[in-house]
């Protein structure tokens, strides 16, 4: 799946980090149409809306990101979460959803993104 032109909500609370995802991203192809370091920011910029897919950080300044992630989730919008914590810092709802290790590679965000954006 070709994720160029895909409009992307990034969350993530470690500013040198974001900012690496970002270049990721450009380097896909893709767009930050928002992004959000906090959890109320998060929730904002997600019910702006106005992106594709969702990559989102499991914790935000030691706060979980799920509650954003079951909004993103009822409205039908992809997502993928990243976490140094592996599968293991998700909760059971969200056991299925991609997901990639910190530090991660150019093509795991691929491969996360593109199975976020089929499973929708």
């Amino acid at each position: 799946m070709s994720l160029n032109g895909m409009r992307i909500l990034l969350v993530e609370d470690e500013a040198l980090v974001a900012m690496s995802v970002e270049d990721m991203l450009a380097d896909l192809g893709c767009e930050v149409a928002a992004s959000a370091s906090t959890i109320d920011e998060a929730f904002d910029k997600a019910q702006a809306g106005g992106f594709e897919c969702a990559l989102l950080d499991v914790s935000l300044g030691g706060k979980a990101v799920f509650p954003v992630a079951e909004m993103l989730s009822e409205r039908g919008i992809p997502l993928a979460f990243a976490s140094g914590y592996g599968r293991a810092a998700l909760p059971e709802a969200f056991q299925n959803y991609p997901i990639v290790s910190k530090p991660f590679q150019l093509e795991d965000l691929a491969a996360a993104l593109s199975t976020a954006m089929a499973n929708k």
